[in-house]
This record gives C-alpha cells, structure tokens and sequence, in this order.
C-alpha cells in the first residue's frame, strides 16, 4: 500500500506542472500579440496627442471718406499675453504673474483689480487660513448631505470667499495688486487662446525685458497688437462709434448674438453707430491657430492654420474736407454770438447736407460747448428734435394742395387771428392779401393758420371758439410723414429717433403744428424734408456707407469693389408735380428776391440758391437745471442749390437761442456752408485737391 502512494506522487506532480506550464506558454503567448500585433496602437495610445484649433482676432477695416481719405485706421502696438493650457493651477499662473510683475509696469493696477480678484489671490497665498475659514464640522455636514467632493469643494470655496474679511484684504500690499492685475488678465478668456496682458504703453525695454526671459515664462510671449486710430480726432467721431477695450469684450446683453458667430468673449467689437453698424464688415476674419497638446493638455507646438484676414474696408458718402470746414464753421459761429454775452442758453448747432438726388450725407455735423470746449455732437442730427419753425411751412402748402383747401396762386388774408381763449395769432408783419409763393417768400404764419383751419373743416370767426375736426392733425402728420418729418429717416445708424409729437387735439396747436410749433424733428428729417422738395417729390434714404472694400494688400489704397450702395427711394410723394414747383418757386423767392426771409444773406450767391427759414418759440430744456423752460428760439434754415439742378441740399439747426440777439446765425452757418461746398468743387475741378470724381466718389481708386 505504501508504495502505491509513493507512486502517485510523481503523476501529480507531473499534471500540475503541465498545467503551470500551458498557463505560462498562453500568458507568454498573450504577450506575444499584444506586443507583435497592438503594440503600435498601444505605444500610440501612450503617445496620444490632440489638435486644437483656436481663433486669434486680426485687425478691423479701415474707414475712408467718398474721396479715400482714411478717417479710421489701425495703429500696431507692441503687446505682451499669455497663453494658458487647459490643465494651467492657479498656482502656476500666479508664480507666472510674479516674474512678469518684475519685469512690467501695470499703471493703476488698483483700479483694475477687483474685490474678488483679491480674495481668490488671498486664498492663494494664505492656504492655511484660508483653510479656517472653514471648520471640519461644516465641512463634515457637507458630506453627510451626499454631496460629491466637487460640490463639496465649491461650496467650501463660496463660504471661504464669504468670510474674507476687510482686514485679510488689507494685508495685501501695492505690490501685489499689480501681480493680481496681471494675474487677472491672464486667467480672462479661454485655455489655448492668448489673452492680452499688457498692450497699451509698453515700452521697448519691458518688450525687450520679457522677451529675454520668455524661456522662464511658460504661455507668456510678445507679440503686436493693434488700436483704433481716428485720423481727424473729434471730426464726425461721435457718429463714427467707439470699439470696446479687450478688458470690456463683447457686450454682455449681446453675448449670445456674437457667440453664436464664432466670437470669443474677450474680442473688441463696435459698440456704437457706425463701429457697430458695420459690425460684422469691419471684424474680419480670424486667424486661425492650432495648438498640438499631450494627453495632459501641455501645448507642445503651434501650427498656423489659417493667416486671417482684416477686415472689409467702409468707403463713406462723407467729404471729410466739407465736413471739417462745417464743424469749424459752427464753432466760429457760436463763439461769435457768445463772446457778444448773447443766448446765455445757446451751446449747440447742427448741420445735414446731402445729395438730394441720390441721398447721400456729405456733411453730418453736430458741435456741443461744454465748459468752454466744444465737443463732437454730429449723432445728435438723429438722436435729438426740436421744433423746426417755419421751415416746414413748404410741407404745409403741399398738405393744403393736396387736401383740396389750396390751389396754386390761392389768395389768403394775412391779418391777426382773434380766437377765444387764446392770445392773438398772427404773422411777424401784417402781410395783406397774398397768395403761397409769397407766404413762403415773406414766412407768412397766418396763411398756414387759414390752411391748416380749413383742412380741419373749421371757420374762423373773430373773437369765437375755433372748432375743428380732431382727425385733421393725422392729416397733416401723415403728409408731412411724405417728406420724412416725423419718421425715421432709414439713415444706416443704429438709435435714430422718430421725433416727438405733442398730444392734445385743441384747435389752436393745429394752428402751431402747421407753423412747426408744435411737433418736434430731428435735423436729419429737415434735410431730408428739404430734399424730397429739391429733387420733385423723391424721399430718399439717407446714405453714410457708399461701398465695401476688399483690404488691399498693401493696406496704403482702397480695394476691389465688394459691395456698392445704390441709392433708395423710400417713396414718392403722393402730389402733382406743379404743387411741388410752386413750393420751390417759394423757396427761391425766400432767398433770390427782395422781400425774401434770407435775402440779405444769399441773393449774391452766384450758386442761385432756394429754401426756407424758420424760427420756433421753445422752452430750454438743456444741463442747466436752474434754467429749465426759460423761453428760448430755434432758429432754423433749410435750402439747396442750385435751385434748377439742385446737387446739394442743407439743413441748419441752431437751438435755444435768444431772439435778436441770435438773428441770423442760422442765415450765416447756411450761407458760409453752402460757399465751402463750392469752393471746394471748384477748387477740385481745376486739381487741386481730391484727384477723385466730386459727385462719383472714390471711382478712381478702383483696383477692379
């Protein structure tokens, strides 16, 4: 029995190495094939990288006025940024924001730094206090609730944030709060993106500096950046915009509309008027950039995919040259008629010429006095209004032909109007019996009076009630709305304003409606008023952009033709074309013919011009509080010239002036703009000046 056992042993034995050995030979095997046949794959997979593609802004296109002058151009700066990964600690970046706080200077860095910034920089730099902020039990209950340690983490954040005191804040030097500017900046945007830490004021020794130790700066690198250049300083720059600074990035209420078309948050777009108009034109198109990173997100190189390119150049319908000699104008008169100590109350003027054939502004000027400097108000030609006078007294006649209560050469008794309950109603002199070429010729208030009560089915009586029908004002506000009064213009500016228009219904305001004493224009709407007169009944819409261009490659000339803006007629006003003749036989009187309103200023014009004066009661609602509603003048001017073949038409507005001490500085401003805008076209058809088509634009400059 003994041996049969001894026996067993060895077959045992013998099976269970077998064993060892067949699970030997399949690992061995196994091995085999992951390294012969994955082993490829799997040292890839150990190698992976990852391509990510980032956006980088390029410069915005230029601006030029209609004879390729530059208005608004790109200035290079030298720029230091910084580039995090997507796996960058807080720590590291602040280690960064300290080296290169030695080597910069961040001007008023406290101004720039937040009170979070400097409780997050705290945190950092304070752990274990920090830590106390928040005791184990708090944090224990946190847990208890069944919270992940991420949530945990967050909310232990919030409460450490919270309880940062004043006096923790304090023990943060001057110091450091330009590292935690600069940290600020750098930890803004998105990971692989380069954030701008410094651009504006680096001097070439700080360039010089950190390029010399960029090997020590991990992300940081120096680079050009680019500012927007407004050539003519306050010239026309309150309509031109403005672009945000990269700290301020894409407006928040507009996030979403510019994320959604491939913008970062930090990208500088326009946020006013024309900036921002012409938005999606004047960006361009990103640079394209992609970052190589490992499978820890570390960058290890950069590859430019795309170069990018700026963006499409505007060509504006503005002469920059008229525009400046208008502006200077305005100053010169409003400065006369204060260093007089007359119209304590008057501190601004505006200007609208245009093309009235094609629309066309030529010249948009607006100057504002404010603590004796004058400032840039050209945008206050749609964004305020005002009742206009008399110069919408054109816009009354044509109401009254067009109702059937006038025919041309229609006689009207100018004589003072007597109605109950209401001061006397009458025109500046007793004008007789007289027809509508000399009541526009003479500004006659009482003929628009008889219009304005015959279209409201009234009779007037000496000394009795004025009864008329309501519905008469939406008469006349419907044909004046003809003309663009009290309507948006379609001027390609964002924030125009309609106008305003006054409320009650009473007998006596339909009177002043028809005198331009009672709903209120912007300036822009008189140009187009007179506009839609000078040209035989066209409203057209005013025009600031005449073409798109192609950024030349040489960025020193205009370039190809994208897109060029014909001109719009919005509507033809709905009269025969021998009522508008009367009106501009009227308006040539105003000014050709003794007896006319502004006859004194331009019957030795040699441009033979025609339009209308206007003066409006009005009630100063300017800065000065203590002079709210003091009775003041508008004093206004519309016009063109020449009256047969009209090429320019003008709108003067001159508020809240002080009657006979102002007389006449809405006749000056028109008479003085209208001899600029011919001199100047003189001066350019015999060369000298614009080598470009006066009335073409910059055709010449064509690279077609």
């Amino acid at each position: 029995m003994k041996r049969k056992k001894r026996a067993q042993v060895p077959i045992r034995l013998n099976i269970l190495f077998f064993f060892v050995f067949l699970l030997f030979s399949a690992l061995i095997l196994r091995l085999g094939v992951v390294q012969i046949v994955y082993g490829e794959d799997y040292r890839r997979e150990v190698e992976r990288t990852q391509d990510e593609i980032v956006s980088t802004p390029v410069p915005r296109g230029k601006i030029y006025d209609r004879f390729g002058r530059v208005i608004v151009d790109n200035t290079p700066q030298k720029a230091i940024t910084y580039t995090r990964s997507k796996t960058t600690q807080p720590e590291e970046i602040l280690d960064i924001a300290r080296k290169l706080a030695q080597y910069i200077d961040i001007p008023d860095a406290e101004k720039k730094v937040t009170e979070r910034d400097m409780k997050d920089y705290w945190i950092l730099t304070h752990p274990k206090e920090a830590k106390r902020k928040v005791s184990e039990q708090e944090r224990k209950k946190l847990a208890d609730q069944g919270l992940t340690q991420k949530e945990i983490d967050k909310k232990v954040y919030e409460w450490t944030l919270d309880r940062i005191t004043k006096q923790d804040l304090a023990q943060i030097s001057k110091a450091e709060l330009e590292v935690i500017a600069i940290k600020h900046e750098m930890e803004s945007g998105y990971a692989l993106t380069p954030q701008t830490v410094k651009s504006k004021g680096v001097t070439d020794r700080e360039y010089a500096v950190v390029s010399e130790h960029l090997s020590e700066l991990p992300g940081v690198n120096t680079t050009v950046d680019w500012d927007r250049k407004y050539v003519y300083d306050n010239t026309f720059r309150s309509v031109l915009g403005s672009v945000t600074e990269e700290d301020e990035g894409v407006p928040r209420e507009r996030l979403d509309y510019f994320l959604a078309r491939d913008y970062s948050r930090n990208d500088r777009v326009g946020k006013s008027y024309l900036e921002m108009q012409y938005e999606e034109v004047l960006h361009g198109k990103k640079a394209k950039v992609k970052n190589v990173v490992d499978k820890s997100g570390n960058v290890i190189s950069v590859e430019q995919v795309y170069p990018g390119e700026r963006g499409k150049d505007l060509v504006l319908t503005i002469d920059a040259e008229l525009q400046q000699k208008v502006e200077q104008i305005i100053q010169q008169e409003i400065l006369a008629t204060k260093r007089k100590g007359r119209s304590p109350l008057l501190d601004r003027a505006f200007v609208v010429m245009m093309n009235p054939k094609t629309g066309e502004v030529l010249a948009m000027a607006g100057k504002l006095l404010q603590d004796g400097k004058f400032v840039d108000f050209a945008i206050g030609n749609i964004t305020s209004a005002y009742a206009m006078g008399s110069a919408v007294k054109g816009a009354t006649v044509l109401t009254g032909f067009q109702t059937g209560v006038l025919h041309p050469n229609t006689y009207i008794k100018d004589e003072p109007l007597y109605i109950k309950g209401t001061p006397v109603k009458k025109s500046w002199k007793t004008m007789g019996t007289i027809n509508e070429l000399t009541a526009l010729k003479q500004s006659s208030n009482v003929y628009m009076f008889k219009t304005a009560i015959a279209i409201g089915g009234g009779v007037y009586r000496p000394h009795a009630p004025l009864r008329i029908n309501p519905e008469a004002f939406a008469t006349i506000r419907h044909y004046f709305s003809q003309f663009g009064l009290g309507v948006k213009t379609g001027i390609d500016l964002p924030n125009e304003l309609s106008g305003f228009q006054g409320q009650s219904t009473r007998g006596g305001f339909l009177l002043d409606l028809a005198i331009g004493q009672y709903d209120m224009y912007t300036p822009m709407q008189l140009a187009q008023y007179v506009s839609t007169i000078a040209n035989g009944g066209y409203r057209m819409k005013p025009q600031l952009v005449k073409e798109i261009r192609e950024p030349s490659a040489d960025g020193k000339k205009l370039g190809r033709i994208m897109k060029r803006f014909e001109p719009v007629v919005l509507n033809r006003i709905d009269m025969k074309t021998e009522y508008i003749k009367r009106v501009q036989e009227g308006f040539r009187r105003v000014m050709q013919e003794p007896g006319g309103t502004a006859y004194s200023y331009f019957a030795s014009a040699s441009y033979k011009p025609a339009g209308k004066t206007g003066t409006a009661e009005a009630f100063y609602d300017g800065p000065i509080q203590s002079r709210r509603n003091d009775p003041t003048y508008n004093l206004t001017l519309v016009g063109y010239a020449p009256y047969n073949d009209p090429e320019v038409s003008f709108a003067v507005v001159v508020p809240w002036a002080t009657q006979g001490e102002s007389d006449g500085i809405n006749d000056r401003i028109g008479r003085r703009i209208l001899d600029a805008y011919f001199e100047l076209k003189a001066k350019r058809a015999a060369g000298d000046g614009s080598s470009f088509d006066a009335q073409g634009g910059a055709e010449a400059a064509d690279a077609r």
